[in-house]
C-alpha cells in the first residue's frame, strides 16, 4: 500500500450523531404521546424508548412541553398524515385533561397571559395543519379545524354536553375523525 493512502472507516461527524439522537427521541415522543398521551408520558419513558440518557431528552428539547409541541408537528403537504395527526390530538382531548390545561382554557377568556398563551399554541397549530395539508383555503381550513377541536373540548370537559361528555373517548375520535378530515384532501375510512 502506497504510503498517501489512507485506509479508515468512515467517521459519523458530532453533528450527525447529534441530529440522529434528536430524531431518535422524536420518534420515541410521537410513539410514548401516541401511546400514553401527553399526561401519563414521562421524559424518562421517552429516554428510555430512544435508548438515551433523560438528560439528553431535556438537552435537545429542554422541557416535556417542548418535546410534545416538536412531536406534534406535521410533515408539509401531506394531508393523510394529517388527518392521522388530527386523530391523535383528540385522542388527547376525549381523554381527560391535565391540569394545566384545565387552567388555561378555564382563565383563557377572561385572563389575558391565559389568552395569548392560547391564541400563540392555537395560531402554531393552525401554521402547521395547513402546511401539512396544502391547498386553496389551507390556512382558514386548518383553523377552522382547530378551532372545532377547542370547541369540542369545552363542550366534553367545561360544558359537559351530554352528547360529547356520555361518548365514549373512541367514539368521539371516531365521529369528530370523520367530521373534521372531510376536506383535508385525505381518503379516511373511519
Amino acid at each position: 500500500m502506497r504510503e498517501d493512502t489512507v485506509v479508515s472507516k468512515p467517521m459519523t461527524s458530532r453533528s450527525a450523531r447529534r441530529a440522529a439522537t434528536q430524531a431518535r427521541i422524536l420518534d420515541a415522543a410521537r410513539q410514548e404521546f401516541g401511546d400514553r398521551g401527553f399526561e401519563a408520558t414521562t421524559v424518562r419513558g421517552v429516554a428510555r424508548r430512544a435508548g438515551v440518557d433523560p438528560s439528553l431528552v431535556l438537552q435537545h428539547y429542554g422541557s416535556k412541553s417542548a418535546l410534545f409541541t416538536a412531536a406534534i408537528q406535521l410533515p408539509p403537504g401531506d394531508p393523510e398524515e394529517a388527518a392521522d395527526h388530527l386523530a391523535e390530538v383528540l385522542k388527547v382531548r376525549a381523554a381527560a385533561l391535565p391540569p394545566e390545561m384545565q387552567a388555561l382554557i378555564r382563565s383563557m377568556l377572561t385572563v389575558p397571559e391565559a389568552s395569548e398563551a392560547v391564541r400563540h399554541h392555537l395560531d402554531e397549530r393552525i401554521d402547521n395543519l395547513a402546511a401539512g395539508i396544502g391547498g386553496p383555503d389551507a390556512e382558514l381550513r386548518a383553523a377552522i379545524t382547530v378551532s372545532s377541536i377547542l370547541g369540542l373540548t369545552v363542550a366534553r370537559h367545561f360544558l359537559q354536553l351530554r352528547a360529547v361528555s356520555s361518548a365514549s373517548d373512541d367514539d368521539i375520535v371516531r365521529v369528530a375523525s370523520r367530521a373534521l378530515t372531510a376536506d383535508l384532501g385525505a381518503e379516511r375510512s373511519r
